[in-house]
């Protein structure tokens, strides 16, 4: 298995357009926009995955720990957010969706996201906007995140944030908003 866990980086005068590292989508390493979190897979895997197969299962890192338990044989030790992708890649069976997709980054004022199938809302600038209505995207008709469609669609929007804080479990560690 050949991935990454983010996009492409400025740190460092890194010029992430200069390979077009993003692929055209919006944002690098530390934004929960498509070019931040979407990132490509390889694997090879002779007699299991047909060469030359392409997957468009939507999933997210945690589901490698399940993936590879299950290839192994071996139980998954810990409890996990992560599906198996066995069915996915191989093409055989029938592949488990996840219900939604949660993102968190703390730094840079708190960034949320959350995927529910073509739709995914993101929400900058937590610390100082907790509650705010976030930036709605259809990704199937819009990957690059271009066309924010959350005054469209404020049920939505409002619908997918409240999903944001659902799915988040609060950490001492890493705190999304500032102390009172």
């Amino acid at each position: 298995v050949v991935t990454s866990d983010n996009g492409p980086h400025v740190e460092g005068g890194h010029d992430p357009a200069w390979f077009g590292s993003a692929g055209g989508l919006r944002g690098v390493k530390r934004d929960l926009y498509e070019g931040g979190i979407r990132v490509p897979a390889i694997v090879r895997w002779p007699a299991r995955v047909p060469a030359g197969r392409v997957v468009d299962h939507v999933s997210a890192n945690w589901d490698w720990l399940p993936t590879l338990c299950e290839a192994a044989g071996e139980p998954v030790q810990e409890a996990s957010d992560g599906l198996s992708m066995i069915a996915a890649l191989t093409g055989e069976g029938e592949q488990a969706d996840h219900p939604h997709l949660y993102w968190e980054f703390p730094g840079r004022g708190g960034r949320q996201a959350v995927r529910r199938g073509d739709y995914k809302a993101v929400r900058y600038d937590v610390t100082r906007n907790p509650g705010s209505r976030p930036e709605l995207y259809h990704l199937s008709s819009d990957p690059a995140e271009a066309d924010d469609l959350s005054r469209e669609r404020p049920d939505l929007a409002d619908e997918l944030g409240d999903l944001m804080s659902a799915s988040r479990t609060p950490s001492e560690r890493f705190p999304l908003q500032r102390r009172r």
